[in-house]
C-alpha cells in the first residue's frame, strides 16, 4: 500500500534515488538529461547537482512533454509558429531518452 502511494506521488516514476533526493515533477532521468545538455541552450552550467537541476527547472516553469506530438502542442499553445519547423530541433526541447521530451523556455 505505502509502495502504491508513493507511486501516486510520484507519478509512478519513483524519482527517490540514492541520497534520498526526489522531486514531484521531475525524475531523475529528465534531471540528469539537464544537467548533461544545458549547455545546448546556455552559455554556462547553471546547474551541477539534481537539486540546482530541479530548483533551476522549476523556477524556468519547464515542461516535460511524453511525445513529439505534446512539444509540438506545447509550442503551438504559447504561441510559438511552429508550422513546418522541426520542433525537436528547437535549443529549448532536451531529449531525455526515453521518448520524453524536456522543454525549457531560457
Amino acid at each position: 500500500m505505502a509502495q502504491k502511494k508513493a507511486q501516486k506521488k510520484t507519478g509512478g516514476t519513483g524519482t527517490k534515488k540514492a541520497g534520498g533526493f526526489s522531486h514531484p515533477d521531475y525524475d531523475m532521468a529528465v534531471l540528469n538529461c539537464f544537467l548533461e545538455k544545458q549547455l545546448q541552450l546556455f552559455p554556462e552550467e547553471v546547474a551541477s547537482t539534481p537539486e540546482e537541476a530541479a530548483d533551476f527547472l522549476e523556477m524556468c516553469f519547464a515542461v516535460v512533454a511524453k511525445s513529439k506530438r505534446e512539444v509540438r502542442q506545447y509550442f503551438e499553445e504559447v504561441g510559438t509558429d511552429v508550422e513546418g519547423e522541426d520542433v525537436l530541433s528547437a535549443a529549448e526541447v532536451f531529449p531525455v531518452g526515453d521518448g520524453r521530451y524536456l522543454i525549457v523556455e531560457g
